[in-house]
């Protein structure tokens, strides 16, 4: 049984562990040896923490005998991105410069996972900087995607969806600032959560310098797992509260029923002008269906739209990046990062940064819009991204590919204006390929978003066809 370990969800392990039917070694282990196994052919960890790993287990199964109380996550193995710190690793981000970037402590996401018991296997991939569709790099190279090496696993969290694929670890720390958890989950096949702005605290003790209003505003961190509900054991154990991030809200993680009414976003109008392709729109469907077979009110009520929102990211993030980063992406960067920003950057004009200020303020009127909206309807679900996951290649080919792609995951972008959460689900598979859709709430109300997604979920049965043996 304990070869077999890395099967299991991170639910089930903690729930075994708590009542001794496993030890934390066991189920570290098992996932350890399965990281060793599969990862040469994913590079998805980067930083093999294995063995200490196995030391902390034995720290847990000890701090068991004794009659501590344990944490939800007690013993469970997981992974952290590259670009948060963790006491005693580098946080490169992605970067050769930031190599040897040795973290003095834990941020917070770090911090309360580790305080619920977690135990850190290793530390997965990303691209320079954290800051494109696709994770490959200069330092640490390219993450495969576990379905097929001629495609993305996504980005910028594609080496924990790729690993939480792949059966390295049941639950994987991420962060989105334009679909950085939501589009390597569907590309991956798995799930995974962007929550509310304030849900999940954040700040990186390294940093040299706060990060720019529309970063703050926009980037939260959140888990990937191959279940629905490990997704949510995972946000409740990194929500707690962090007197590091003012941003913080001590919001409820559950609240009082809401009316089952999901309104399904089709139309290209609403969605930058992309048409869902075949696979998706039949997602989308599968995943209507059953809903409605589970007693939620499918509505033909037309949302506020992601277009107005995905293209008022760019106000809000390009004069700022032009400003106060451009010159470290162009110094410190890869040819892959600055390559991918270059034609990022000849699809929006030069923006004075008054064209920034009055983008945050144009920001509450569609906050407000959405607001209205789900105060009548809750739910909405839509596509993650209205095309199949890429080839390699898609966000450096050229500038009209690149604009091609932002419409195409107009969704990715909209929903870090708006400060509202969305859960990537998969549905199935298509042409060999993982497709899922999204699944948003209104702010800080996750649990209706979760609960949803477990019903799409549960008709899709996908995490018993994730790829075992990764091609």
């Amino acid at each position: 049984m304990a070869d077999e370990l890395w099967r299991w969800d991170a639910t089930t392990i903690a729930e075994a562990i708590r009542a001794k039917r496993i030890s934390a070694r066991e189920a570290v282990s098992a996932c350890v040896t399965r990281m060793r196994a599969v990862n040469p052919a994913l590079n998805a960890v980067t930083v093999d923490l294995g063995d200490q790993a196995l030391a902390a287990a034995d720290r847990a199964d000890a701090a068991l005998a004794r009659g501590d109380v344990p944490g939800a996550l007690h013993g469970v193995p997981v992974t952290i991105k590259e670009n948060v710190d963790q006491a005693g690793c580098a946080t490169t981000n992605g970067v050769v410069a930031y190599r040897d970037a040795i973290a003095a402590e834990d941020s917070p996401p770090v911090a309360n996972w580790k305080r619920a018991g977690a135990i850190v296997i290793g530390r997965t991939n990303t691209p320079a900087f954290s800051f494109r569709l696709d994770t490959d790099n200069a330092l640490r190279g390219r993450t495969n995607n576990p379905w097929s090496r001629a495609h993305t696993p996504g980005g910028s969290s594609g080496g924990a969806a790729s690993c939480v694929a792949a059966g390295i670890a049941p639950l994987a720390h991420g962060n989105d600032i334009a679909g950085s958890v939501r589009f390597p989950a569907f590309c991956c096949g798995v799930a995974g959560i962007r929550p509310s702005f304030g849900r999940v605290p954040a700040w990186n003790p390294s940093q040299k310098a706060e990060r720019v209003i529309a970063a703050q505003m926009m980037s939260v961190q959140g888990p990937l797992a191959a279940s629905v509900r490990d997704v949510r054991l995972g946000l409740h154990a990194m929500a707690g509260r962090d007197p590091r991030d003012p941003w913080w809200v001590p919001a409820p993680l559950e609240g009082p029923p809401l009316q089952k009414r999901v309104a399904v976003v089709r139309d290209s109008a609403d969605l930058d002008g992309a048409t869902p392709s075949p696979p998706v729109a039949a997602a989308l469907e599968q995943a209507a269906r059953a809903l409605a077979d589970a007693g939620y009110e499918i509505v033909d009520a037309r949302t506020p739209g992601f277009t107005a929102a995905a293209r008022l990211w760019f106000e809000m993030m390009i004069p700022e990046f032009r400003l106060f980063m451009q010159a470290d992406f162009e110094r410190d960067g890869d040819d892959g990062i600055r390559t991918a920003m270059g034609y990022m950057l000849d699809n929006v004009p030069g923006r004075a940064l008054d064209a920034n200020v009055k983008a945050l303020g144009d920001r509450l009127r569609l906050v407000r819009d959405w607001y209205a909206f789900l105060e009548h309807t809750p739910l909405v679900l839509a596509p993650v991204s209205t095309a199949m996951p890429y080839a390699l290649g898609f966000d450096v080919e050229s500038a009209a590919r690149t604009a091609q792609v932002w419409r195409e995951c107009a969704t990715l972008m909209a929903l870090p204006v708006l400060g509202l959460p969305g859960v990537a689900v998969p549905t199935g598979v298509a042409d060999g390929l993982p497709v899922g859709v999204q699944v948003i709430a209104p702010r800080f109300r996750e649990d209706v978003a979760l609960a949803a997604a477990e019903v799409i979920e549960a008709r899709a049965a996908m995490r018993e066809r994730l790829p075992v043996n990764p091609r």
